[in-house]
């Protein structure tokens, strides 16, 4: 990684000839990207100078100062300032490309991005990865004038190796820590994007999620996430967990800045026969964002799945009231749970057949001769380097390891069960019972403290199962705080409803607007 040092902002400044930089350096704490756009097409900012300020911001949050572990590898300043001056020229010639051009992304460290940075999961097993591929989600990203500024920490192998694991550690970048409070936990697995984002370390970032692990850690650490639709987005060179659960998404500070990055990511691939039918069903989804989305809709509240903070559900409450103002009509949903009871132990066994026979395929498609090709050949890597299972075991690996393959009848009973109870009789019943448009639940409870000897200690609601397994759009938006600790409100409908889900969260977004400033304090607030 790029390290910070004492004169760090008088290299910044050097980058620039005086004469071509207007002082001072240009604030971008809190910033979206809408509004980073409109600065750069205004004249009021340009390229280079924006992607060298996130870079030295960066070294002054990230390495140093609070030390948020947030970011695995990043752009020297030279290299973000080459990279902004050339799409700074490109606007200058007429030849700005939309929304994100010279907009500064960070990616998860599971997904690959052409150039010198390996691609690790977190893992010192693959520090070397090196692919020189861009996962087509990136090369999309690219073709619309994103500057790739770095790769992000996240829970190694995306939270998937043990059950005694915390959240947002990987022995290739150490443990993330939450900007709201530095001794809480950032969630996983996505933490170090979450982090990122609220730190403003980049106005935008991409997670990735299998099941919560890009709606937790955007909830805890107050910022919006949206899980997209499966088959949405492509999976391609990224590292994979599960085929039928696995998916990219983006990580922002505001809805409207997901929604103009899933008009850029979304697409079918070729490679990825999930997404086939992706680009009859993907549309602008920033054209379909309105302030009276909410107007005339029915939303079904998860009341199960609330929790027993009087906090908690005090924020629900306003947040509810809020939308009727805007013209929702609430209905109580109790039976969010009802005929589920099999349903976790399905996903589980989907989750570790599939992760046998996914990494084998993603570990063998890598360009590399050396190196691991199985899951038995990383649990005997970790088994021979200490520092890897210094603080948890890896006894999902090890479990998933004794599955059959994706042709065993435990299996292929599992995922027919579980796309069962998650669709039709999960999501597709409660919206169709309760005559409701979409689901609304309580994304997260406050962040916990983070505890390496211990492990993750997570207790409070979550929303993410049925939308996981289904594979339906998931989004969350921040609801407020509680103790200084962020709590976000999420969004769910059915398969391919994208745009109507970011559609309503925009709408209670931009009437509530309560997305936390992040304090980078040890603790919480009184």
């Amino acid at each position: 990684m790029q390290k910070f040092s004492p004169l760090a902002a008088a290299a910044l400044l050097a980058i620039v000839p005086a004469a071509a930089m207007p002082p001072p350096l240009p604030e971008v704490e809190g910033k979206d990207a809408a509004t980073l756009q409109a600065e750069m097409e205004s004249g009021r900012l340009d390229e280079g100078l924006l992607a060298a300020v996130y870079q030295d911001r960066i070294g002054r949050l990230d390495d140093y100062g609070p030390q948020l572990n947030a970011v695995i590898v990043n752009l020297s300043q030279t290299e973000a300032h080459a990279e902004g001056k050339r799409l700074y020229d490109e606007r200058k010639a007429g030849k700005a490309r939309g929304p994100l051009h010279g907009i500064p992304i960070l990616l998860k460290d599971n997904i690959e991005a052409a150039g010198p940075w390996p691609t690790t999961a977190g893992s010192l097993a693959l520090k070397d990865n090196v692919t020189g591929r861009d996962a087509p989600i990136v090369a999309r990203l690219r073709d619309a004038g994103a500057i790739i500024l770095g790769k992000t920490n996240l829970s190694e192998w995306a939270n998937i190796r043990s059950n005694t694991s915390t959240s947002g550690w990987s022995a290739a970048g150490g443990l993330t820590k939450n900007p709201h409070a530095l001794d809480r936990n950032s969630c996983g697995s996505s933490s170090g994007s979450a982090a990122a984002v609220a730190a403003s370390l980049a106005p935008l970032a991409i997670g990735t999620e299998t099941d919560g692990s890009i709606t937790c850690p955007a909830g805890v650490n107050g910022i919006v996430g949206f899980k997209p639709t499966v088959g949405l987005v492509s999976r391609t060179h990224i590292v994979p967990i599960s085929h039928s659960q696995d998916t990219a998404g983006p990580m922002t500070l505001t809805v409207r800045d997901a929604a103009t990055v899933m008009s850029v990511i979304a697409g079918s691939d070729p490679a990825d026969p999930a997404t086939t039918e992706a680009d009859a069903r993907k549309t602008d989804y920033v054209a379909a964002l309105s302030p009276d989305a909410l107007k005339g809709k029915r939303i079904g509240v998860l009341r199960d799945r609330i929790g027993d903070r009087a906090d908690i559900a005090a924020l629900l409450g306003a947040a509810l009231k809020q939308m009727e103002s805007l013209g929702a009509t609430v209905v109580d949903v109790a039976d969010s749970r009802e005929g589920l009871e099999e349903l976790g132990a399905a996903e589980f066994e989907i989750l570790l057949t599939e992760l046998k026979a996914d990494m084998a395929a993603y570990l063998a498609s890598l360009p590399a001769k050396n190196g691991p090709k199985t899951l038995a050949d990383l649990i005997a890597f970790n088994k021979a380097h200490p520092e890897e299972l210094r603080w948890f075991d890896q006894s999902l690996f090890e479990l998933a390891e004794t599955k059959g393959g994706l042709d065993s009848p435990a299996y292929v009973e599992a995922k027919a069960k579980a796309a069962r109870l998650a669709g039709p009789e999960g999501i597709d019943r409660l919206l169709k019972d309760h005559k409701v448009d979409l689901l609304i639940g309580v994304t997260n409870g406050p962040a916990w403290t983070s505890d390496l000897v211990n492990g993750d200690h997570y207790h409070g609601p979550s929303a993410s199962q049925l939308p996981a397994v289904a594979g339906y759009p998931h989004l969350t938006v921040p609801m407020g705080a509680v103790h200084g600790l962020p709590i976000g409100i999420s969004f769910i409908g059915p398969k391919w409803s994208d745009a109507e889900v970011l559609a309503a969260g925009y709408a209670y977004e931009q009437a509530s607007r309560k997305r936390a400033v992040p304090t980078f304090r040890v603790g919480v607030a009184p």
